[in-house]
């Protein structure tokens, strides 16, 4: 017999009278069939039902023992609301409901052991303010609910032992809870999963759980498609701006607050559009319409009760087939960098001078480039060009000018590049149309392959950091776009899901923005309307 078995025997000879000089009966009718009853104390063997006929003012131990009860409902204790003690042993009930124990104030313990329960619910032992001592040992529990002890402020003693704990994000809220917890706790030992099993629950490290999830669902759907997509902020609210080829416009979506959708808030005349890049200084909008024909201009907006109008026609003599446009600031001023993927063009940097902006370098001059991506290495702005002619060649700002720093290796026919930053070192995701899209880390002198990811069709490997999560979205025109996440303690994305349904038809780019509480993905297809997922968080030790 176990401590707590000895422990239980002695309380029951006490509260039973043994060693009392007088045997005590009980009133008549008092004492269930099945039931053996002194003064103080009832033993219950083989009854089919709960009793429901003790005397409510005496009996203060309750004992039952290979009953017929299948379950513990709600309020089956109602009627001896003065048990101190009570025991369940060898019984074949599977499942205590929430409230089972209700009425039960003075209950000081409860010893639940040897059954065949395999569930308890998380409200079961609600009510029990005075329960000093309690045991669910050697039952067929794989789990307890969070919360199972909530409002037991008196408990000394608990024992978990003999169950078939299953040790993954289940048991993680009682790991966290037994240090915090003014009681000793007997845990046991896990039952699975397999590289787990039979090791003690205390020797446990919370910290090696992985219990959060995070899940992209489809929010809202936006008509027409989409080359880019970026998103901003304007006098404090969010916005996102879309350029729509095909549609000849760039579209700026905002919050509706009432319909708690996106709505269409302005949009500008730009036919043939490739890039819509936006720039906010103090009241003022600025908006660049990088297009194929017709010449790339610049909106301006002078405040926020005006609207966005014409102000400039930039380089029309350079800018001959933009592909991409980026913002950057150079000396304390903002640029943008169109890249040109003309056969006789160069990409450009055009920087503020007065009220406008205009160029200040061209670069790279009949290479094709069809992506430019600005990043700052070793404290100093770069930039990074991909084209169809060779490898991705980086830049880095010397002297008022780019200059040619260094090319990266082993990366031909990469579309396009995208940076980020994790844990102090700076990352490269590098798409490739044909062949494997890679991973790159820089390490002082240039960027080294750390990943490869297949992705037959990418014209998109976008990372975005999205509340804790450091995420990568390879894209694809042939099959379901991948989301990735960045395992920090392998330093690799490791696969998260699949976007859809519905599925992205030849996404081109993805933004993210953040809108009363919620968190919003925006998709960019271009044979397809732009899809809008939302950003859910889960709890799997919930």
């Amino acid at each position: 017999m176990g401590g707590a078995g000895l422990l239980l025997l002695l309380l029951l000879l006490l509260l039973a009278g043994v060693g009392a000089g007088e045997a005590w009966r009980p009133p008549k009718g008092k004492c269930p069939l099945r039931c053996s009853c002194s003064k103080d104390s009832a033993l219950c063997e083989g009854s089919p039902d709960l009793p429901e006929s003790f005397s409510p003012l005496c009996c203060r131990c309750d004992s039952l023992v290979r009953t017929g009860v299948t379950q513990l409902k709600a309020g089956s204790f109602l009627r001896v609301p003065s048990l101190h003690l009570l025991l369940f042993t060898s019984n074949s009930f599977s499942v205590i409901e929430d409230d089972a124990f209700a009425g039960l104030s003075h209950l000081q313990y409860l010893f639940i052991e040897d059954n065949e329960i395999g569930s308890i619910s998380k409200n079961a032992l609600r009510g029990l303010r005075s329960l000093t001592h309690l045991s669910l040992a050697n039952n067929h529990l794989e789990t307890l609910p969070r919360y199972l002890f909530r409002g037991l402020e008196t408990l000394i003693h608990v024992d978990l032992r003999g169950n078939p704990f299953q040790c993954d994000c289940r048991v993680l809220w009682l790991l966290q809870w037994i240090p915090t917890v003014n009681a000793s706790v007997g845990t046991g030992a896990c039952a699975g999963p397999t590289a787990l099993a039979h090791m003690q629950l205390h020797h446990l490290d919370p910290k090696t759980f992985k219990c959060r999830a995070i899940e992209l669902s489809w929010f809202q759907t936006i008509a027409e498609s989409a080359l880019g997509v970026e998103a901003f902020s304007y006098q404090g609210e969010p916005h996102i701006v879309l350029a729509q080829p095909f549609a000849g416009r760039c579209l700026i979506l905002a919050w509706d607050y009432s319909l708690q959708r996106f709505r269409l808030e302005e949009e500008l005349s730009a036919p043939s559009v490739v890039s819509c890049k936006p720039l906010v200084l103090g009241p003022r909008l600025f908006m660049l319409a990088a297009r194929l024909w017709g010449g790339s201009q610049l909106w301006a907006r002078p405040g926020p009760d005006l609207r966005l109008a014409p102000m400039q026609a930039l380089a029309p003599r350079r800018l001959l087939r933009p592909n991409d446009a980026e913002l950057l600031w150079l000396d304390g001023q903002p640029c943008f960098v169109v890249a040109d993927a003309s056969k006789a063009g160069s990409t450009t940097l055009l920087c503020r001078d007065g009220p406008g902006f205009y160029p200040r370098q061209s670069l790279h001059a009949w290479h094709r480039d069809t992506d430019a991506e600005a990043l700052e290495l070793d404290g100093r702005p770069h930039l990074l060009l991909a084209s169809a002619s060779q490898r991705p060649v980086l830049f880095h700002w010397f002297g008022g000018r780019f200059e040619r720093r260094t090319d990266i290796p082993e990366a031909e026919d990469v579309y396009a590049t995208h940076h980020f930053q994790a844990g102090g070192d700076v990352f490269l995701c590098l798409t490739r149309y044909i062949g494997d899209s890679m991973v790159m880390r820089w390490d002082g002198s240039m960027f080294r392959l750390l990943q490869q990811l297949p992705s037959r069709g990418a014209h998109v490997f976008q990372p975005l950091l999205i509340a804790k999560d450091q995420l990568a979205i390879l894209g694809s025109d042939f099959a379901f776009s991948q989301v990735f996440r960045l395992e920090p303690d392998k330093g690799l994305l490791e696969p998260l899901q699949e976007l859809g349904p519905p599925a992205l038809v030849a996404p081109r780019a993805f933004a993210h923005l953040t809108m009363a509480g919620r968190r919003f993905l925006f998709a960019a297809c271009f044979k397809g309307p732009t899809q809008i997922y939302q950003h859910h968080e889960l709890d799997l030790s919930a």
